[in-house]
């Protein structure tokens, strides 16, 4: 296969997982705290001395961090993440961490979020809501409290909901359900804040991604057009020889 067609064959590879992700980003933008991804690719190709073409392709899958917006639900139980930080969920592989804060509570009281996993606070313990709670009010730094019938009513707090921050988010492992998980020791988030009653929408723009796709699909079609023209000058040059042998 000619240089050319190589090269253009790679790209369209390369290509093909672009598509997948811009489609998965598409796919995603209702998901709460969705963050999108892309691949970002750099192409290198050098002359060496033999007249031969050196082709080498580094490709890298990026995350947009950047905060989505907050949409407001009314629920005391979602909570939203503004600026950097994540919450700790209890799974049986160990903490994993999340910013989608659509949280309920379990049948023992427990704050939990959807997929049934304990909310961890500072103290990476279950947070549990009293079962006779009238009102939850969570504030900026996490803390819970809980008012309980009485005369006069009683409010006191239950717990702080754990916020951690990543030296690179870039390194957290996506485990499926808006969870992730890294080697990176966690740290607290101390410039974080939480909102009541909202949630983090996905960060993807649909226009945006679908102009992406858009792009991404042309520049695949010119790829396609490289390999085609090129394997038509390979069957005529293979015709010409064996005309003349």
């Amino acid at each position: 296969m000619e240089n050319a067609s190589f090269v253009a064959l790679s790209r369209q590879m390369v290509l093909e997982r672009q598509m997948d992700m811009v489609a998965n980003n598409i796919a995603n933008m209702n998901t709460p705290a969705y963050k999108g991804q892309r691949l970002v690719f750099a192409e290198y190709v050098a002359q060496l001395p033999d007249g031969t073409l050196s082709y080498v392709e580094n490709v890298a899958q990026v995350r947009d961090t950047s905060e989505g917006s907050f949409t407001s639900t009314g629920n005391p139980l979602d909570v939203a993440i503004r600026g950097s930080g994540y919450f700790v969920v209890s799974t049986p592989l160990g903490d994993r961490y999340t910013r989608n804060g659509r949280f309920t509570l379990d049948a023992n009281g427990q704050v939990v979020n959807s997929d049934g996993y304990p909310v961890l606070d500072s103290s990476n313990q279950p947070i549990v809501i009293p079962e006779d709670a009238t009102a939850i009010e969570i504030a900026e730094d996490g803390t819970i409290s809980a008012t309980t019938p009485g005369i006069p009513t009683v409010t006191s707090q239950v717990g702080q909901i754990k916020l951690v921050r990543f030296a690179d988010e870039q390194e957290l492992t996506k485990n499926g359900s808006g969870l992730y998980s890294t080697e990176q020791t966690p740290q607290p988030a101390t410039d974080a804040a939480v909102v009541q009653g909202m949630v983090e929408e996905s960060n993807v723009q649909p226009v945006l991604e679908i102009t992406h796709m858009i792009a991404t699909h042309r520049a695949y079609d010119q790829a396609e057009t490289v390999i085609r023209a090129d394997d038509e000058m390979l069957h005529l040059a293979i015709d010409k020889l064996t005309q003349t042998s």
